[in-house]
């Protein structure tokens, strides 16, 4: 039995090494701006549209606020979310060196230029 346990232990091991290793795909900018562009299909839109929102809704629940300051205030009447999405895709292909990067963060960048937190 002992020896059943140890191997098993061992397996159990190897794969999580093996899972480490492995590198996980992230989306790239240049991959969300392809998806955004218009004219986009009911596919590439529903997922542009999933994708940002989701990465902002992240920021709105993960962020603190107590123990962090907000980055991104956006005031209302907020812009239509396409306008949002649409000035993002010009922005990102007016910054090429951001194409490589992870689409998240960038687009939480591009937000905090565009909808920055005035200091009180």
């Amino acid at each position: 039995m002992k020896k059943v346990l140890v191997g098993l232990v061992a397996l159990g091991a190897l794969s999580g090494l093996a899972q480490a290793q492995e590198k996980i795909q992230v989306l790239s900018t240049q991959e969300l701006v392809d998806v955004c562009k218009l004219p986009a299909s009911p596919d590439s839109r529903s997922f542009c549209i999933g994708y940002s929102t989701s990465v902002y809704d992240t920021y709105l629940v993960t962020r603190h606020p107590q123990r962090a300051k907000p980055f991104i205030c956006v005031k209302q009447p907020a812009p239509k979310r396409d306008e949002v999405i649409g000035d993002f895709v010009k922005w990102a292909q007016d910054n090429p060196k951001t194409a490589d990067q992870p689409a998240a963060g960038v687009f939480l960048g591009y937000l905090a230029g565009r909808f920055p937190c005035g200091k009180k």
